[in-house]
């Protein structure tokens, strides 16, 4: 499963981790990504989608009709 987020848009970052001798390696910060299964009450059926914890929180204020739209209207398939 790919690190990001299909409402946000969020992906890892990058840096560097840091040792104690201040050494520094390249990193990656990935998002916190969740699958989860929403009911889709206008097509009558379930979708599951990828989304960070941010993208959850926004699927609550805003409900998944208008998420699966935003998420449409980005050109990806739900």
């Amino acid at each position: 499963m790919s690190a990001h987020c299909q409402l946000t848009g969020r992906r890892p970052g990058f840096g560097n981790a840091i040792s104690h001798s201040h050494r520094r390696t390249r990193r990656r910060f990935d998002p916190n990504i969740q699958r989860k299964r929403y009911w889709l009450p206008s097509e009558g059926r379930y979708v599951r989608l990828t989304l960070s914890a941010k993208g959850l929180k926004t699927v609550d204020v805003i409900g998944v009709e208008a998420a699966v739209a935003r998420i449409r209207a980005r050109g990806a398939k739900v």
